[in-house]
């Protein structure tokens, strides 16, 4: 059988996983799906129409009426209200659930797909071709987001930024639905000493590798 170029980029906040993916993406002449922006436009509906984080029901109701143009105000989707918001809203079952059949037919496509998120290798795409796990220290990813948020005016203290980073760690992890953890046979990729363009290179090179492997190359 014949696979599509199926790329799954996960790993924790702010370790560069994103900027990886979408640059995979241009590279090989993918579509790309940063799943992340789900569950943080999930978060934001929920706020947004008065619901509380806490209540599941709201919460799944929100993903269930999730709009694809929820996902064009990329500023309000990125900022640090919105990321904290994906992280308590994505440990809910029944959002996990009204958002597997989008991404997974996103990963269908014939010509192949990169998502980006934290169990696109276990269960949203078991079957990639290629998986990366991207990870950096949580010092390092925290000084990351810190300074993107501060860049566009968002004013927030590297501590707040760490505890947050931290934070969100521990509950992507310890969560009962799909938690975040590095699939069998994805290759760990630590970005905390690289420059993105290193990281890419280095993400290309395991892409290549798993293409090579499926008899994939051009």
């Amino acid at each position: 059988m014949t696979r599509s170029l199926v790329i799954a980029v996960d790993g924790p906040a702010a370790s560069g996983k994103g900027t990886i993916a979408s640059r995979l993406a241009a590279h090989y002449g993918l579509p790309f799906l940063d799943t992340g922006l789900l569950y943080r436009a999930v978060g934001l509906g929920v706020i947004s129409g008065g619901g509380d984080l806490g209540d599941a029901a709201a919460a799944e109701a929100a993903a269930r009426a999730l709009a694809p143009d929820r996902l064009s105000d990329a500023d309000a989707l990125t900022s640090g209200d919105a990321g904290e918001a994906a992280s308590r809203v994505a440990g809910y079952p029944g959002v996990r659930a009204a958002l597997l059949d989008l991404q997974q037919a996103f990963a269908r496509q014939p010509a192949g797909a990169v998502l980006d998120g934290r169990d696109i290798g276990t269960v949203i795409a078991p079957d990639a071709v290629a998986k990366l796990f991207v990870t950096a220290t949580p010092e390092v990813r925290a000084r990351r987001r810190w300074r993107q948020l501060n860049e566009r005016g968002d004013l927030i203290a590297y501590e707040a930024m760490l505890a947050d980073i931290l934070r969100r760690d521990e509950r992507d992890a310890g969560r009962g639905a799909a938690p975040m953890v590095q699939a069998p046979d994805a290759v760990l990729l630590d970005t905390t000493e690289m420059d993105i363009e290193a990281a890419f290179d280095a993400a290309r090179r395991i892409v290549e590798a798993a293409r090579a492997k499926y008899g994939l190359s051009a």
